[in-house]
């Protein structure tokens, strides 16, 4: 990948609740990057394509969001937060993370967002067939794609040091 003008782009991947916003916020502030979570960017210019009855949320349009992030995605720089990766280009990315999280911690961090009946069981069918996972690895390069378990507190303070640990090693040799 060559380098990019403001620093490497960081895709932060996993089934909703494992920490990605978290892992991803708090990068920003240490690391100095830009911070993208795509739901915002979909809410800011509407960029839906319908309502899902079943999981009771909107449906980003896949092709608004990439046409509205294409270009800050080239000058490099960003954290992406969102839970899902098999759309973005393949050459936005210098590294993915995908966060995992045990079922039941899982199940419990879903229920106290209100999640309920399929939207939280198939949230958490995800995370044990590592649904996430797979996608990053049929998306991306092997070498580029990272497993982060995100548990505990302690785990979150691991992942961070990991992460910017990889971002000054970026930055040193590009």
């Amino acid at each position: 990948m060559a380098a990019r003008a403001h620093g490497p782009n960081i895709l932060i991947t996993g089934t909703p609740g494992t920490g990605k916003s978290t892992l991803a916020a708090e990068l920003c502030q240490r690391a100095a990057l830009n911070y993208v979570n795509v739901g915002d960017v979909a809410k800011q210019g509407d960029l839906y394509e319908g309502w899902d009855h079943i999981y009771n949320c909107q449906m980003i349009d896949e092709d608004r969001v990439i046409d509205e992030l294409e270009e800050k995605m080239g000058q490099g720089g960003n954290i992406v937060d969102y839970h899902s990766c098999e759309f973005f280009p393949e050459r936005w990315f210098d590294i993915v993370f995908v966060l995992r999280t045990d079922n039941s911690i899982l199940y419990d961090r879903l229920e106290s967002r209100g999640y309920t009946g399929k939207k939280l069981e198939d949230n958490v069918q995800c995370e044990i067939f590592q649904t996430i996972l797979e996608e990053a690895r049929d998306s991306y390069k092997e070498e580029i794609v990272h497993e982060l378990f995100s548990n505990t507190p302690e785990e979150l303070e691991d992942n961070l040091e990991k992460v910017l640990s990889w971002i000054e090693h970026w930055n040193a040799t590009h």
